[in-house]
């Protein structure tokens, strides 16, 4: 049984995007031509009515005019021959409405884990005939491997982060700023700070994530930054962030995106199967950082 990379991120839904016309563009999807290529979602598996709603589906990439090599009898030759619909690639993934999150799998020279989301968002945008929607994913960090890397600076001259409202979940160590764009009804914020002071800037981030990843009850004396906490939110898929500093005099960029948490499954999944264990995956992901509706 063949095993592939399949990636965590978080659906985040703008505009005319809902959880509900999400799941029925997913369902329905329409087919999207981009380049020399058509795109389109296809095998589609309804379970939004099990007991760990899902759905699953195949992002799939195609030629409406294919060439594909065949031998001619007659002559003994190889020759070309037009192939409708010529399937190109195509990456199985699976939607979990409970935590906004979906798992999606790496198709080598076909669908990188970098294209997959960028297609995934022209062809639900394109079920809103796009207008005024808009729908990206974005990755679920591996704290373990995020928190190696912050552990690196030994003085952090910037931090920054775009985030996006949280939809059903939310982090408890977040919550301040959660509330903040519920108060503030903003459908985005962004945050950056810099310094070019001795010391850089002030930050506890490094110590929050390694705190919380020892102990998921973790509290700390004062509660996080809007800095700090904008950070974490977008390691836990709300958004993307970066943070730049200095180690051993030299300077170092870690985003958000560079530790996306992944798990090895077949590459041609029971839909059933692959749904389960995604969920297993975000359910611990969500105990692990204490994160609640």
């Amino acid at each position: 049984m063949r095993k592939g990379r399949y990636y965590l991120g978080r659906v985040i839904k703008l505009g005319n995007v809902t959880q509900q016309s999400l799941q029925a563009s997913i369902i329905d999807a329409p087919v999207v031509e981009i380049g020399k290529f058509d795109w389109t979602i296809t095998d589609v598996r309804d379970g939004r009515t099990s007991s760990q709603p899902y759905i699953f589906g195949n992002l799939t990439k195609y030629a409406k005019d294919g060439k594909v090599t065949v031998v001619d009898e007659g002559s003994r030759q190889q020759v070309k021959a037009n192939a409708r619909n010529l399937l190109e690639a195509s990456s199985p993934f699976v939607y979990l409405p409970d935590f906004s999150g979906i798992a999606y799998l790496h198709v080598w020279n076909g669908i990188q884990e970098d294209v997959f989301p960028r297609r995934f968002q022209s062809v639900i945008e394109a079920a809103h005939e796009n207008f005024f929607a808009k729908c990206h994913i974005d990755p679920v960090s591996d704290y373990k491997a995020f928190y190696a890397k912050l552990k690196s600076i030994d003085t952090f001259t910037e931090i920054s982060a775009k985030v996006f409202p949280p939809n059903p979940l939310f982090g408890r160590l977040w919550g301040e700023l959660h509330d903040y764009i519920k108060h503030r009804n903003a459908s985005e914020v962004s945050i950056k700070e810099t310094s070019d002071k001795k010391g850089g800037l002030d930050t506890d981030i490094t110590t929050h994530i390694g705190q919380i990843i020892e102990n998921p009850d973790y509290q700390p004396e004062a509660i996080p930054t809007l800095t700090d906490s904008a950070l974490l939110m977008a390691a836990d898929g709300y958004g993307v962030g970066k943070a730049v500093g200095l180690e051993n005099g030299y300077e170092i960029v870690i985003k958000t995106t560079d530790t996306q948490k992944s798990f090895l499954f077949t590459k041609s999944p029971n839909p059933e199967e692959l749904a389960a264990l995604a969920h297993n995956v975000f359910q611990k992901i969500s105990k692990e950082r204490d994160m609640r509706h």
